[in-house]
Protein backbone atom coordinates (compact mmCIF):
# COMPACT_ATOMS: atom_id res chain seq x y z
CA UNK A 1 0.00 0.00 0.00
CA UNK A 2 2.84 2.37 0.93
CA UNK A 3 4.67 1.49 -2.30
CA UNK A 4 1.55 2.30 -4.36
CA UNK A 5 1.15 5.60 -2.52
CA UNK A 6 4.77 6.49 -3.20
CA UNK A 7 4.35 5.74 -6.89
CA UNK A 8 1.18 7.83 -6.99
CA UNK A 9 2.96 10.71 -5.26
CA UNK A 10 5.83 10.53 -7.72
CA UNK A 11 3.37 10.51 -10.62
CA UNK A 12 1.59 13.59 -9.26
CA UNK A 13 4.92 15.37 -8.80
CA UNK A 14 5.92 14.49 -12.37
CA UNK A 15 2.61 15.76 -13.77
CA UNK A 16 2.89 18.99 -11.81
CA UNK A 17 6.47 19.45 -13.03
CA UNK A 18 5.38 19.04 -16.64
CA UNK A 19 2.49 21.45 -16.16
CA UNK A 20 4.81 24.00 -14.59
CA UNK A 21 7.31 23.62 -17.44
CA UNK A 22 4.61 24.06 -20.04
CA UNK A 23 3.30 27.24 -18.44
CA UNK A 24 6.61 28.76 -17.39
CA UNK A 25 6.70 32.53 -17.51
CA UNK A 26 8.94 34.55 -19.76
CA UNK A 27 11.95 36.10 -18.08
CA UNK A 28 14.49 38.85 -18.81
CA UNK A 29 17.28 36.53 -17.60
CA UNK A 30 16.31 33.36 -19.46
CA UNK A 31 19.53 33.16 -21.51
CA UNK A 32 21.92 34.60 -18.92
CA UNK A 33 23.45 31.18 -18.28
CA UNK A 34 22.52 29.11 -21.32
CA UNK A 35 23.51 31.69 -23.96
CA UNK A 36 24.95 34.87 -22.39
CA UNK A 37 26.01 36.28 -25.79
CA UNK A 38 22.58 35.88 -27.38
CA UNK A 39 21.18 39.38 -26.94
CA UNK A 40 24.42 41.12 -27.89
CA UNK A 41 24.68 38.97 -31.02
CA UNK A 42 21.15 39.86 -32.07
CA UNK A 43 21.65 43.56 -31.40
CA UNK A 44 24.86 43.71 -33.42
CA UNK A 45 23.22 42.01 -36.41
CA UNK A 46 20.09 44.17 -36.28
CA UNK A 47 22.09 47.39 -36.00
CA UNK A 48 24.14 46.40 -39.04
CA UNK A 49 21.01 45.53 -41.05
CA UNK A 50 19.25 48.79 -40.17
CA UNK A 51 22.37 50.84 -40.88
CA UNK A 52 22.49 49.15 -44.28
CA UNK A 53 18.80 49.86 -44.96
CA UNK A 54 16.78 51.99 -42.57
CA UNK A 55 13.50 50.50 -43.81
CA UNK A 56 14.59 47.11 -42.46
CA UNK A 57 13.89 48.36 -38.94
CA UNK A 58 10.21 48.71 -39.74
CA UNK A 59 10.19 45.37 -41.52
CA UNK A 60 11.57 43.53 -38.48
CA UNK A 61 9.14 45.30 -36.15
CA UNK A 62 6.27 44.30 -38.44
CA UNK A 63 7.41 40.66 -38.51
CA UNK A 64 7.13 40.49 -34.72
CA UNK A 65 3.65 42.07 -34.77
CA UNK A 66 2.40 39.76 -37.50
CA UNK A 67 3.85 36.79 -35.64
CA UNK A 68 2.27 37.58 -32.27
CA UNK A 69 -1.21 38.34 -33.59
CA UNK A 70 -1.53 34.88 -35.15
CA UNK A 71 -1.53 32.04 -32.62
CA UNK A 72 0.80 33.93 -30.30
CA UNK A 73 4.48 34.91 -30.41
CA UNK A 74 5.85 31.60 -31.66
CA UNK A 75 7.68 32.38 -34.93
CA UNK A 76 4.93 30.69 -36.94
CA UNK A 77 5.16 33.58 -39.42
CA UNK A 78 8.65 32.40 -40.39
CA UNK A 79 7.58 28.91 -41.46
CA UNK A 80 7.53 28.17 -45.18
CA UNK A 81 4.66 26.11 -46.58
CA UNK A 82 4.95 22.34 -46.36
CA UNK A 83 2.94 19.38 -47.56
CA UNK A 84 1.09 19.33 -44.25
CA UNK A 85 0.18 23.00 -43.86
CA UNK A 86 -0.14 26.27 -45.76
CA UNK A 87 1.57 28.90 -43.65
CA UNK A 88 1.06 32.58 -42.92
CA UNK A 89 3.36 34.10 -45.51
CA UNK A 90 0.83 33.65 -48.31
CA UNK A 91 -2.03 35.22 -46.35
CA UNK A 92 -3.52 38.39 -47.84
CA UNK A 93 -1.98 40.77 -45.22
CA UNK A 94 1.46 39.18 -45.69
CA UNK A 95 1.82 38.07 -49.29
CA UNK A 96 4.53 40.00 -51.14
CA UNK A 97 4.74 42.54 -48.32
CA UNK A 98 6.44 40.92 -45.33
CA UNK A 99 10.21 41.48 -45.41
CA UNK A 100 13.25 40.70 -43.33
CA UNK A 101 13.29 36.91 -43.49
CA UNK A 102 16.90 36.81 -44.71
CA UNK A 103 17.97 39.09 -41.87
CA UNK A 104 16.33 36.80 -39.31
CA UNK A 105 17.97 33.79 -40.98
CA UNK A 106 21.35 35.51 -40.73
CA UNK A 107 20.80 36.36 -37.07
CA UNK A 108 19.77 32.78 -36.35
CA UNK A 109 22.96 31.49 -37.98
CA UNK A 110 25.06 33.86 -35.87
CA UNK A 111 23.23 32.90 -32.66
CA UNK A 112 23.56 29.18 -33.45
CA UNK A 113 27.30 29.70 -33.76
CA UNK A 114 27.55 30.93 -30.16
CA UNK A 115 25.05 28.49 -28.62
CA UNK A 116 23.54 25.62 -30.56
CA UNK A 117 19.75 25.08 -30.53
CA UNK A 118 19.22 27.25 -27.46
CA UNK A 119 17.65 30.52 -28.62
CA UNK A 120 14.25 30.33 -30.31
CA UNK A 121 13.32 32.09 -33.53
CA UNK A 122 10.37 33.61 -31.64
CA UNK A 123 12.73 35.26 -29.16
CA UNK A 124 14.95 36.48 -31.99
CA UNK A 125 11.91 38.21 -33.52
CA UNK A 126 11.02 39.84 -30.18
CA UNK A 127 14.54 41.07 -29.48
CA UNK A 128 15.11 42.19 -33.08
CA UNK A 129 11.94 44.30 -32.95
CA UNK A 130 13.23 46.14 -29.88
CA UNK A 131 16.71 46.60 -31.32
CA UNK A 132 15.24 47.90 -34.59
CA UNK A 133 13.26 50.57 -32.78
CA UNK A 134 16.33 51.60 -30.77
CA UNK A 135 18.48 51.73 -33.94
CA UNK A 136 16.04 54.25 -35.42
CA UNK A 137 16.05 56.50 -32.36
CA UNK A 138 13.10 55.02 -30.48
CA UNK A 139 12.72 53.81 -26.90
CA UNK A 140 14.19 50.67 -25.40
CA UNK A 141 12.51 48.18 -23.12
CA UNK A 142 13.37 44.94 -21.35
CA UNK A 143 12.42 42.07 -23.64
CA UNK A 144 11.15 39.05 -21.77
CA UNK A 145 12.42 35.83 -23.36
CA UNK A 146 11.98 32.09 -23.08
CA UNK A 147 9.55 31.53 -25.96
CA UNK A 148 9.66 28.35 -27.98
CA UNK A 149 8.85 27.91 -31.65
CA UNK A 150 5.68 26.48 -33.16
CA UNK A 151 5.69 23.38 -35.33
CA UNK A 152 2.89 24.54 -37.63
CA UNK A 153 1.36 27.66 -39.17
CA UNK A 154 -1.98 28.63 -40.67
CA UNK A 155 -2.81 30.94 -43.57
CA UNK A 156 -6.46 30.92 -42.49
CA UNK A 157 -5.61 32.04 -38.96
CA UNK A 158 -3.49 34.88 -40.31
CA UNK A 159 -6.32 36.13 -42.49
CA UNK A 160 -8.70 35.87 -39.54
CA UNK A 161 -6.58 37.54 -36.86
CA UNK A 162 -4.47 40.24 -38.52
CA UNK A 163 -6.38 43.56 -38.55
CA UNK A 164 -6.59 44.83 -42.15
CA UNK A 165 -6.08 48.49 -43.10
CA UNK A 166 -9.79 48.72 -43.92
CA UNK A 167 -10.85 48.29 -40.26
CA UNK A 168 -12.79 51.03 -38.50
CA UNK A 169 -12.20 51.96 -34.86
CA UNK A 170 -14.70 49.47 -33.44
CA UNK A 171 -13.16 46.57 -35.34
CA UNK A 172 -9.63 47.64 -34.43
CA UNK A 173 -10.56 47.86 -30.77
CA UNK A 174 -12.18 44.44 -30.87
CA UNK A 175 -9.20 42.89 -32.69
CA UNK A 176 -6.71 44.14 -30.09
CA UNK A 177 -9.00 43.29 -27.18
CA UNK A 178 -9.13 39.71 -28.47
CA UNK A 179 -5.36 39.63 -27.83
CA UNK A 180 -5.77 41.13 -24.34
CA UNK A 181 -4.39 44.46 -25.50
CA UNK A 182 -5.93 47.70 -24.25
CA UNK A 183 -7.07 50.66 -26.33
CA UNK A 184 -3.96 52.54 -25.20
CA UNK A 185 -1.83 49.57 -26.34
CA UNK A 186 -3.62 49.67 -29.68
CA UNK A 187 -2.96 53.37 -30.28
CA UNK A 188 0.65 53.06 -29.11
CA UNK A 189 1.37 50.02 -31.28
CA UNK A 190 -0.21 51.78 -34.26
CA UNK A 191 2.43 54.44 -33.63
CA UNK A 192 4.91 51.90 -34.95
CA UNK A 193 3.77 53.30 -38.29
CA UNK A 194 6.06 56.22 -37.60
CA UNK A 195 8.57 54.14 -39.57
CA UNK A 196 8.23 52.06 -42.71
CA UNK A 197 6.22 52.12 -45.89
CA UNK A 198 2.99 50.66 -47.23
CA UNK A 199 1.98 49.45 -50.66
CA UNK A 200 -0.56 51.33 -52.78
CA UNK A 201 -2.98 48.38 -52.63
CA UNK A 202 -3.31 48.94 -48.87
CA UNK A 203 -4.09 52.68 -49.00
CA UNK A 204 -5.75 53.18 -52.41
CA UNK A 205 -9.32 53.11 -51.07
CA UNK A 206 -8.43 55.64 -48.38
CA UNK A 207 -6.95 58.23 -50.73
CA UNK A 208 -9.77 57.99 -53.29
CA UNK A 209 -12.88 57.20 -51.28
CA UNK A 210 -12.51 58.56 -47.74
CA UNK A 211 -13.42 62.11 -46.77
CA UNK A 212 -11.40 62.30 -43.54
CA UNK A 213 -8.13 62.89 -45.39
CA UNK A 214 -6.29 66.08 -46.25
CA UNK A 215 -7.12 66.74 -49.90
CA UNK A 216 -3.64 67.90 -50.89
CA UNK A 217 -2.12 64.88 -49.14
CA UNK A 218 -4.50 62.54 -50.98
CA UNK A 219 -3.72 64.18 -54.33
CA UNK A 220 0.02 63.82 -53.78
CA UNK A 221 -0.42 60.09 -53.22
CA UNK A 222 -2.79 59.57 -56.13
CA UNK A 223 -0.05 60.54 -58.57
CA UNK A 224 1.83 57.31 -57.84
CA UNK A 225 -1.15 55.17 -56.85
CA UNK A 226 -3.65 55.29 -59.73
CA UNK A 227 -7.10 53.84 -59.65
CA UNK A 228 -6.75 50.21 -60.69
CA UNK A 229 -7.50 49.68 -64.34
CA UNK A 230 -5.59 46.44 -64.27
CA UNK A 231 -4.03 46.40 -60.81
CA UNK A 232 -1.24 48.72 -61.90
CA UNK A 233 0.68 50.44 -59.14
CA UNK A 234 -0.40 47.97 -56.45
CA UNK A 235 3.11 47.57 -55.08
CA UNK A 236 4.10 51.24 -55.28
CA UNK A 237 5.33 52.38 -51.87
CA UNK A 238 4.59 55.44 -49.77
CA UNK A 239 5.93 56.26 -46.29
CA UNK A 240 3.54 55.65 -43.41
CA UNK A 241 4.94 58.82 -41.84
CA UNK A 242 5.94 61.24 -44.58
CA UNK A 243 7.29 63.75 -42.05
CA UNK A 244 10.11 61.50 -40.77
CA UNK A 245 9.89 58.06 -42.37
CA UNK A 246 13.12 56.62 -40.93
CA UNK A 247 13.03 58.19 -37.45
CA UNK A 248 11.12 56.55 -34.63
CA UNK A 249 9.32 59.58 -33.18
CA UNK A 250 5.80 60.78 -32.45
CA UNK A 251 5.23 62.60 -35.76
CA UNK A 252 2.76 59.88 -36.79
CA UNK A 253 0.24 61.26 -34.30
CA UNK A 254 0.67 64.84 -35.49
CA UNK A 255 0.04 63.54 -39.00
CA UNK A 256 -3.25 62.01 -37.85
CA UNK A 257 -4.33 65.34 -36.35
CA UNK A 258 -3.66 66.92 -39.75
CA UNK A 259 -5.66 64.13 -41.42
CA UNK A 260 -2.56 62.75 -43.10
CA UNK A 261 -2.80 59.13 -41.98
CA UNK A 262 -1.76 56.91 -44.87
CA UNK A 263 -4.08 54.00 -44.08
CA UNK A 264 -7.81 54.10 -43.41
CA UNK A 265 -7.15 52.27 -40.13
CA UNK A 266 -4.55 54.88 -39.14
CA UNK A 267 -6.90 57.81 -39.57
CA UNK A 268 -9.63 55.99 -37.66
CA UNK A 269 -7.63 56.65 -34.50
CA UNK A 270 -8.30 60.38 -34.93
CA UNK A 271 -11.74 60.67 -36.42
CA UNK A 272 -13.98 62.09 -33.70
CA UNK A 273 -13.94 58.90 -31.64
CA UNK A 274 -12.79 57.69 -28.25
CA UNK A 275 -9.10 57.52 -29.17
CA UNK A 276 -8.76 61.17 -30.24
CA UNK A 277 -7.56 62.22 -26.78
CA UNK A 278 -4.85 59.54 -26.74
CA UNK A 279 -3.63 60.65 -30.16
CA UNK A 280 -3.47 64.26 -28.90
CA UNK A 281 -1.54 63.13 -25.84
CA UNK A 282 1.04 61.20 -27.87
CA UNK A 283 1.33 64.02 -30.43
CA UNK A 284 2.11 66.54 -27.68
CA UNK A 285 4.47 64.33 -25.66
CA UNK A 286 7.15 62.14 -27.21
CA UNK A 287 7.89 60.63 -23.80
CA UNK A 288 4.25 59.68 -23.25
CA UNK A 289 4.25 57.84 -26.56
CA UNK A 290 7.63 56.19 -25.92
CA UNK A 291 6.56 54.92 -22.51
CA UNK A 292 3.22 53.63 -23.80
CA UNK A 293 4.86 51.98 -26.81
CA UNK A 294 7.42 50.17 -24.65
CA UNK A 295 4.67 48.91 -22.35
CA UNK A 296 2.53 47.81 -25.29
CA UNK A 297 5.41 45.92 -26.89
CA UNK A 298 5.95 43.93 -23.70
CA UNK A 299 2.22 43.22 -23.54
CA UNK A 300 2.13 42.14 -27.18
CA UNK A 301 5.20 39.96 -26.70
CA UNK A 302 3.29 38.10 -24.00
CA UNK A 303 0.48 36.95 -26.33
CA UNK A 304 0.20 33.17 -25.90
CA UNK A 305 3.91 32.31 -25.93
CA UNK A 306 4.92 28.68 -26.06
CA UNK A 307 7.18 27.90 -23.11
CA UNK A 308 8.60 24.99 -21.18
CA UNK A 309 7.97 21.74 -23.05
CA UNK A 310 5.72 23.30 -25.70
CA UNK A 311 6.91 23.61 -29.29
CA UNK A 312 10.61 23.34 -30.06
CA UNK A 313 13.75 25.39 -30.65
CA UNK A 314 14.04 25.42 -34.43
CA UNK A 315 17.52 25.08 -35.88
CA UNK A 316 16.37 26.81 -39.07
CA UNK A 317 13.66 29.43 -38.65
CA UNK A 318 11.85 28.61 -41.89
CA UNK A 319 11.26 24.95 -41.16
CA UNK A 320 10.38 22.57 -38.36
CA UNK A 321 13.20 20.39 -37.03
CA UNK A 322 13.38 17.02 -38.81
Amino acid sequence: MMESSSRLSLLVVAILALATAATAQLSSTFYDTSCPKALATIKSAVTAAVNNEARMGASLLRLHFHDCFVDGCDASVLLADTGSFTGEQGAIPNKNSLRGFSVIDSIKTQVEAVCNQTVSCADILAVAARDSVVALGGPSWTVLVGRRDSTTASKDNAERDLPPPSFDLANLTRSFANKNLSVTDMVALSGGHTIGQAQCRFFRDHIYNDTNINSAFAASLQANCPRPANGSGDSTLAPLDAASPTAFDNAYFSNLMSHKGLLHSDQQLFNGGSTDSTVRSFASSASAFSNAFATAMVNMGNIAPKTGSQGQIRVTCSKVNS
